[in-house]
């Protein structure tokens, strides 16, 4: 029995490793805790890339349909802080500013899934049930360490991140069951 399983492990095909990716199995790493995070990781930080292309792309075409840049004054910060490469000198310096952003913001939203889940999957582990606790302290640690991947981050923004976290998750916790 044990060659005819390996035989089957030789002669698996592409098709039967597409037909398990949208199962969430394409990789084992031995653990369902490291299986998880890896998931979460991969899928966060495509959501993140495709986040920032689009948004790049927002703001070229809002800065390309008026001359002046016509961006709302409440989003000319957001765009000063999210592409300060993207000036328009040259269209290579331009598409490298925005592969570094897109790298950037699909690294922070990966890190982002996939300590949550980690943190919450290891927390249902220790504590043996799944509830509103375990997404306030996952939320809160998670909220806290994004904030100190920013820039000029201090106490108190740290301390309104984890709050933050803490209370989205908790909140996404609670109201799973209702929606």
């Amino acid at each position: 029995m044990n060659l005819k399983t390996s035989s089957n492990l030789e002669t698996r095909s592409l098709l039967d490793e597409l037909c398990n990716f949208e199962k969430g199995t394409v990789f084992d790493l031995g653990h369902p805790l490291l299986n998880r995070i890896t998931h979460c990781f991969l899928n966060a930080a495509g959501i993140g890339a495709v986040q920032a292309v689009a948004r790049d792309a927002y703001f070229t075409a809002i800065q390309g349909v008026d001359g002046s840049g016509g961006i709302p004054p409440e989003i000319s910060s957001v765009k000063k802080n999210g592409f300060p490469g993207l000036r328009g000198e040259t269209s290579n310096k331009s598409l490298e500013a925005m592969v570094k952003s897109a790298g950037k913001e699909s690294l922070q939203w990966g890190l982002a899934a996939g300590m949550y889940s980690g943190l919450t999957y290891g927390l249902k582990e220790a504590r043996g049930a799944h509830d509103w606790k375990n997404s306030a302290v996952a939320g809160a640690i998670t909220g806290a360490t994004l904030a100190l991947t920013l820039e000029d981050s201090t106490h108190e923004h740290i301390m309104q991140c984890a709050i933050t976290g803490a209370a989205i998750s908790t909140a996404a916790n609670l109201l799973t069951g209702i929606f």
